[in-house]
């Protein structure tokens, strides 16, 4: 046989697989079948003491220093084709400002359309189908995400769902919220979800969830609160379950709890950095929910315009720089875990001598965190909330912006990035930020 005849058998052949190409492109969440080869190599992270470190086939392990955002809409998005172009945007956008790790919600309880546990352990599963492209869009990017697994607000069903679930079905339970961390009907509703995302085998790409590397961390729980300080030691040991069933499920990823950070008037001398009175009664407390063996590493938010709103620009500088120096030095000291600061937002304005104060406070974190990426200590990183693309401002807030809009603060993202990069990048071809 000719070189002709290779050539005429060789032309149907590539005109298959073009074919097959454009189906996964344009149809993909409506493929049946996994398509392995198209996920990029990516490493796992662990920790070692205070740090984060990319877990790959070198001897050495680099450090891994975080420069991060939240888009936690990015599920929503994705459950109607014609919207996910907006995902790809963001993730796309995320990585073009050097950005590594998204922090997002991987839950949507209760009736509403687009609910994706719509009642305990049933599932929709073009939702569920939405979570697995955004899980192969950010491994497409190189972005790990954090994947937050159920929130203490009512936005998205939160804890107050669980409750009302345990209600409905007749069981004996309080109406208060604090009793989804206590009763075990609503923990056994908690921990079949939790099962139910770890082991989920992701329809695009063939992976389970608990064998991806795009995937950074658990979050345990957005935010969590008590309605009685009272309820502190039941929060205290409902993360030390889950934390522990987590990792009977999945011993590849990163556990965090998902705390603001304050600190409670049982640790000493330290009620003192919280940004009011009020923040010590919430039963929470840093050290106490931090220390937990399977917690991985410690969780932290920032919000000075909204904790302290009627201090002026000098007092919310001084109140964060002591909040980040003190949660990085408790990393470092006390709890010997990286401290990553996953919500930090600021609110846009100008003072009267013409300064934009988001940037001004941003650089505040971003100048702590580098100055800790130097130094090998705890302060791991600083996830901004929250980065939004056009056509998605129905999830926006006071704090949420699109970065081409602010050409500024989209400088000071992409210098951490650039700054944290040069510390630690080596051979490869995974950014190693």
């Amino acid at each position: 046989m000719g070189p002709q005849w290779k050539q005429n058998r060789l032309y149907p052949v590539l005109g298959i697989f073009l074919l097959f190409f454009l189906l996964y492109f344009n149809f993909n969440s409506k493929l049946s079948f996994p398509l392995l080869f198209w996920q990029p190599n990516m490493s796992f992270v662990s920790t070692n003491s205070t740090q984060f470190i990319i877990i790959n086939d070198a001897s050495d392990p680099q450090p891994f220093y975080i420069n991060g955002w939240n888009s936690y809409w990015l599920m929503q998005e994705s459950v109607w084709n014609p919207s996910r172009s907006k995902v790809s945007k963001m993730l796309k956008r995320g990585a073009q400002l050097g950005l590594t790790v998204c922090r997002t919600w991987a839950f949507s309880d209760g009736p509403a359309p687009n609910a994706l546990q719509v009642s305990p352990g049933v599932f929709n599963q073009r939702v569920f189908q939405a979570l697995d492209f955004v899980i192969v869009e950010a491994r497409k990017h190189h972005i790990r995400l954090i994947l937050s697994l159920v929130n203490n607000l009512n936005a998205f069903g939160g804890k107050a769902q669980y409750v009302k679930w345990a209600q409905d079905a007749g069981v004996n339970v309080s109406s208060s919220d604090d009793s989804f961390f206590s009763h075990s009907t609503i923990k056994d509703y908690y921990k079949a979800y939790i099962k139910a995302i770890l082991t989920r085998k992701n329809s695009l790409s063939g992976v389970r969830y608990s064998d991806e590397p795009a995937i950074f961390a658990w979050e345990l729980i957005n935010e969590p609160r008590c309605e009685s300080g009272s309820s502190a030691p039941v929060l205290q040991a409902w993360i030390a379950e889950m934390a522990a069933f987590v990792k009977s499920l999945d011993r590849n990823h990163l556990v965090t709890v998902g705390v603001e950070g304050f600190y409670s008037l049982n640790t000493t001398n330290k009620s003192e950095i919280n940004p009011g009175n009020w923040a010590s009664s919430l039963g929470s407390d840093f050290i106490q929910n931090s220390a937990i063996d399977n917690i991985d590493f410690a969780s932290v938010h920032a919000y000075p315009d909204s904790w302290i709103p009627d201090a002026d620009f000098e007092a919310k500088a001084n109140y964060l720089s002591h909040w980040v120096d003190s949660h990085i030095s408790d990393g470092d000291f006390v709890l010997r875990k990286p401290v990553l600061f996953t919500e930090v937002g600021f609110l846009w304005h100008v003072n009267k001598k013409g300064a934009n104060e988001r940037n001004a406070l941003l650089k505040i974190m971003y100048d702590r965190i580098y100055d800790s990426a130097k130094n090998r200590q705890s302060g791991a990183g600083a996830l901004i909330w929250q980065l939004l693309v056009e056509g998605v401002e129905d999830y926006s807030d006071r704090f949420s912006f699109v970065p081409s809009d602010y050409p500024s603060t989209c400088q000071l993202i992409e210098e951490q990035s650039s700054r944290l990069q040069s510390l630690f990048r080596k051979g490869g071809n995974e950014r190693q930020v």
